[in-house]
């Protein structure tokens, strides 16, 4: 191919294909288009008024930061002992939007990532609507920090926590961060860029994020990536982590297993139902490291441990009453697997009850007990979720 024609295809694919899908949807979703993103950078709303909230300016008042050192960088950062929080933005009174977080930490290890715990409180809720690991929350599955770059979450080179969920409130928010383990964090720079004076309508939702984990989880017991819920909302999606339990399944594939949301009245079966864990991201026949705006896999060690994410943002699921989402632990034996004569325990088909695994298998679909977490996130249309307080933070972080 001449030098002319290459260079023309990469003057296509830098300048001309971005132009083209920017016109395609466009013409596909106008509305969208019309109180987009595009054309609120060039709006001036009257009422919004844009504040930060920092180590530089806590309280993120008007003409308040940057006071330190004459305004010589004197505060960008503070400790954070163990045992003790840290509010990082808090607002009583007002109405507004937390539209992007960033932070970043001067101890990254899996331990320490598990052992922060964020919490978020919207509108004077005695209970948070957030309630996860850091690590987990900003898509940092198991403590494993990872560059990628999703539409909610980037970790833009393995060092560094950003979340671009818009967070609405009506009268005031709470963001805190708490150091449960043992060992102090030593520094925590932070941002919580925010506006005030949005006047949202009555069909607003509140943002929320749960993290669970399960190690072993039961046996022909579907991993409850979201606990049911009830109310009116939207389901965004989730991060998850799995580490496969080797000792009992060697090197054998573990993610079989379908992603099942039960929803409104939906009680034996689901209405919507995925067909397996890599093909849930977008991806198929395994899961290698790739990163997607709305699905990727950000570790891929192969046989040892896995965090892959889905974010359902063009594709929304809406419910009006309630909602639970759960997904199968199932594995593939292929043909010839020694895996059937080589553990001690019994292994049993994937189906109708606990049938082992005999002689005339061949090869299938069998059951698993692995190492499962997540963190969910989801609106719903009221600040309080009722789910119980996520689990100790020994727990976090004894199989990492």
């Amino acid at each position: 191919m001449s030098t002319f024609c290459l260079d023309t295809l990469e003057f296509m694919q830098i300048r001309i294909l971005p132009i083209i899908l920017i016109l395609a949807a466009v013409s596909t979703y106008p509305a969208a288009a019309q109180t987009g993103i595009l054309t609120d950078l060039y709006h001036l709303p009257p009422q919004l008024d844009s504040r930060w909230a920092s180590a530089e300016n806590p309280t993120g008042e008007r003409g308040q930061g940057g006071q330190d050192n004459a305004g010589r960088k004197g505060r960008p950062a503070l400790p954070l002992p163990a045992g003790k929080q840290l509010i990082l933005a808090e607002v009583s009174g007002h109405s507004g939007t937390v539209r992007r977080i960033w932070l970043t930490v001067i101890q990254r290890d899996p331990k320490m990532l598990r052992s922060l715990r964020i919490d978020m409180y919207w509108d004077g809720a005695r209970t948070p609507a957030v309630s996860a690991p850091l690590g987990d929350f900003f898509g940092v599955g198991l403590g494993r920090t990872a560059r990628f770059e999703s539409a909610l979450f980037s970790n833009p080179e393995g060092r560094s926590f950003n979340c671009y969920i818009p967070m609405p409130f009506r009268t005031g928010m709470k963001i805190v961060v708490t150091n449960e383990g043992n060992t102090d964090l030593g520094l925590i720079f932070y941002d919580v860029d925010y506006t005030l004076g949005d006047q949202h309508g009555p069909d607003m939702l509140y943002f929320h994020a749960y993290f669970r984990h399960e190690n072993p989880t039961g046996l022909q017991k579907d991993y409850q990536i979201l606990p049911h819920v009830s109310g009116k909302g939207r389901y965004l999606g989730a991060n998850l982590g799995v580490i496969p339990d080797r000792a009992k399944y060697l090197d054998e594939w573990w993610g079989e297993g379908e992603v099942k949301i039960f929803k409104d009245g939906d009680r034996d079966h689901p209405t919507l139902a995925g067909t397996g864990s890599e093909d849930y991201i977008g991806t198929g026949w395994g899961e290698g490291e790739f990163s997607n705006l709305y699905q990727g896999c950000t570790v891929a060690e192969k046989h040892v441990r896995y965090c892959f994410y889905r974010y359902h943002v063009p594709d929304p699921i809406f419910f009006r009453q309630e909602i639970q989402v759960a997904i199968q632990q199932i594995g593939y034996l292929m043909k010839g697997s020694s895996l059937p004569s080589s553990v001690p325990g019994p292994l049993y088909r994937a189906g109708p009850g606990l049938l082992p695994i005999g002689k005339d298998f061949v090869e299938g679909l069998y059951e698993r007990q692995d190492d499962w977490s997540s963190c969910v996130y989801f609106y719903l249309d009221k600040p309080e979720n009722g789910l119980p307080p996520i689990e100790s933070v020994d727990r976090r972080i004894a199989d990492l």
